[in-house]
């Protein structure tokens, strides 16, 4: 005999039109969800944040969640059947960009309402959110060097002697040399003097090993990084041959690095407006929860951040693919429509050179926590950058400069990702998980945000904000938005947060390394 419950209860169904519903709680086979006068009897065991169907699906037949297309039915689907990868699969299909359609214009505050944060005032009117020295590899040769330089510096000593300085960090990487010139020794340039130049970092050492690929000289040359505006603090170029070695190299950094700090600590937090903030957004071990809670939840702030001014930045392009049709149509003009489509392809020829599938990316994680294809995924990702307009598309590491709703192209893998945003210019970042990523960047602070309460609960240690509570019922959507902007606020004026209370941050730059290496 069936056990009879609410559907509300049990289930969650995001448009009418869907023809899955998300489940908040866990389903036991036979149980009755009772809507009105439907009844669907689930046929199997069904976790939270899968997907159970409402009604009748033919083989071949669209499955739709959001009111958007998330799949094809593999096979009949029968109402109340557990719908996951065994009975959904994607195909492509016809996407209308209808570019420029839903472009509405930014209804920003007026300059007596803009708020306003303590931030570090940079030269050139940039502004940081960190106090950071940085130690920067050109090349995963210099990579222990750089470490040593690093380790020189206690974060104990630093507090006591440098109290307004945030750290010493080193960049590595695994790159530098054996790589293709052009378009990979381009991007990785580029991402080595994003960091150089990024507001959170006061000042900053350049360590090459000297006969790599990626020359120090040639960033410097490429990027200019010798011509320093009024108040700068000069950097210093070492590569361990001319300087004669690994010890003398140490000593050399070392050196400079300490001539930094006591500039770096006479840096103080003064009043800055919110629109000096440019926000890096991404997620990581998502679940079927994260399009209904957390991701909406951060489009709300994000639209907050633009209504005021500043900069929110959407990217992971292979998490955006089959949802790029609701981007494109917020664009402020066919230019942007278009760049943004164009990624698409560059991604899709991507995966075909290397054998692969975009469909790939949800990963075992993604899939336990209820995501079953590229589509849903992406569809509840894009929720991240709310509703404003999209005002500009980046390449990865780019420079970002045009304030309002961004995309920046970058993969899907986190630490990759972040550190494309971050060396574009983002002096902070929130993050959303639904499994429970752990995820800290330097020199930009990182927002947690948990999709669910149960996962919020179990890892309270590192995460900031629990989203969950939409779920539970206790708060909506725009609630938690409007929490996730005042901790934005908050922590760009020198809150901690949980990755960096942990002193998560020091592994997770990683470039993206374009090209086969020789």
């Amino acid at each position: 005999m069936s056990k009879e419950a609410r559907f509300a209860d049990f289930a969650l169904l995001l448009r009418d039109t869907d023809d899955v519903a998300v489940i908040k709680r866990p389903v036991r086979a036979g149980t009755e969800l009772v809507n009105g006068s439907i009844r669907l009897i689930a046929g199997r065991d069904i976790p939270a944040g899968h997907k159970l169907a409402v009604k009748a699906i033919p083989d071949g037949g669209p499955v739709r969640k959001y009111g958007q297309i998330i799949g094809f039915a593999k096979g009949d689907i029968a109402s109340g059947d557990h719908v996951h990868t065994h009975n959904l699969e994607m195909k492509d299909f016809a996407r209308d960009y209808d570019f420029c359609a839903a472009a509405r214009p930014v209804e920003y505050y007026p300059p007596e309402k803009m708020r306003s944060f303590q931030g570090y005032a940079r030269p050139g009117g940039r502004v940081g959110t960190r106090n950071y020295v940085a130690v920067i590899s050109s090349v995963n040769c210099s990579a222990s060097v750089s470490h040593y330089v690093k380790d020189r510096f206690r974060i104990e000593d630093l507090r006591r002697d440098f109290p307004n300085v945030d750290g010493v960090v080193a960049f590595t990487h695994k790159s530098g040399c054996g790589i293709q010139p052009g378009e990979p020794h381009q991007l990785l340039m580029r991402v080595l003097a994003g960091i150089a130049r990024h507001p959170n970092i006061a000042g900053y050492v350049m360590i090459g090993l000297g006969c790599e690929v990626n020359q120090v000289q040639f960033i410097r040359q490429e990027f200019k990084l010798d011509e320093l505006k009024p108040g700068e603090t000069a950097p210093t170029f070492l590569t361990i041959q001319s300087t004669g070695g690994v010890r003398r190299t140490v000593d050399a950094a070392a050196a400079a690095v300490t001539k930094i700090l006591p500039v770096t600590n006479d840096n103080r937090r003064v009043p800055q407006p919110i629109s000096r903030l440019i926000l890096a957004e991404n997620c990581g071990g998502s679940d079927g929860n994260s399009g209904i809670t957390a991701n909406p939840a951060l489009g709300v702030a994000s639209d907050e951040l633009v209504r005021y001014g500043g900069t929110s930045v959407l990217a992971e392009t292979p998490e955006i693919y089959g949802a790029e049709h609701l981007l494109t149509r917020r664009a402020v003009s066919r230019d942007v429509g278009e760049k943004l489509v164009s990624l698409i392809r560059w991604w899709e020829n991507h995966a075909r050179r290397h054998d692969a599938t975009i469909d790939n990316n949800p990963s075992y994680g993604n899939k336990e926590g209820g995501l079953t294809t590229i589509y849903e995924k992406s569809l509840g990702a894009v929720a991240k950058g709310g509703q404003s307009p999209l005002a500009a598309v980046y390449q990865y590491a780019e420079p970002i400069t045009t304030t309002g709703f961004c995309f920046m192209d970058t993969p899907g893998y986190d630490p990759v990702s972040m550190t494309g945003l971050v060396c574009g210019g983002c002096n902070i970042g929130v993050f959303t998980t639904g499994r429970g990523s752990v995820y800290g960047c330097k020199p930009a602070p990182c927002i947690k945000v948990a999709t669910n309460t149960p996962l919020y609960n179990w890892m309270q240690d590192d995460m900031d904000i629990n989203a969950g509570t939409i779920l539970d019922g206790t708060e909506t959507v725009e609630q938690v938005g409007r929490r996730i902007f005042e901790k934005i606020i908050a922590v760009a004026g020198g809150e901690k947060t949980r990755s960096e209370l942990a002193g998560i941050g020091d592994e997770e730059f990683a470039p993206w390394i374009l090209g086969p290496t020789f």
